[in-house]
């Protein structure tokens, strides 16, 4: 059976994933990579370095944003969202460094540091978030057949 998470289930498997997909675009140019994040009251939070990605998401705040749970093929879900970014500075950088260190832990690459000398604020990676504005999710459940060697 294939159909459409609700908001609620959406939710859910935005909280519950750690690892997801941004899709930007510049320039004739379309770029999907994947990130670590946090999704929080409609936000999804992360970190990079300088590169690709952020200067496009500079240059076209509109992204797309992808996060799935495969259980194998025909089991699985699935949320595709829109939304707008935003790099962060001062106190929003603060709280995202924060949440981000607290809640991924070991799944960041490297160690998040503060230091003074980036002009892109106190930390040495670019704190941004993702203002989320259409979500949508589907899902299959197919289940699985016992084979005559199971039983009935």
């Amino acid at each position: 059976m294939i159909g459409d998470l609700s908001q609620s289930e959406q939710d859910s498997l935005l909280r519950s994933q750690r690892v997801g997909r941004i899709g930007c675009h510049y320039n004739g140019i379309t770029y999907v990579v994947p990130v670590s994040y946090v999704f929080q009251e409609g936000y999804v939070y992360s970190r990079s370095k300088e590169g690709m990605k952020i200067q496009m998401m500079r240059r076209n705040p509109l992204v797309c944003f992808e996060v799935d749970e495969v259980k194998d093929l025909h089991n699985w879900k699935s949320v595709i969202a829109w939304g707008n970014f935003e790099e962060l500075k001062g106190p929003e950088s603060t709280k995202a460094f924060n949440l981000l260190s607290r809640t991924l832990g070991d799944l960041q690459p490297e160690p998040m540091e503060q230091t003074g000398q980036n002009t892109n604020g106190p930390y040495r990676d670019i704190l941004f978030r993702i203002k989320l504005f259409d979500i949508t999710g589907r899902f299959e459940r197919r289940h699985r057949r016992r084979s005559k060697s199971q039983g009935s």
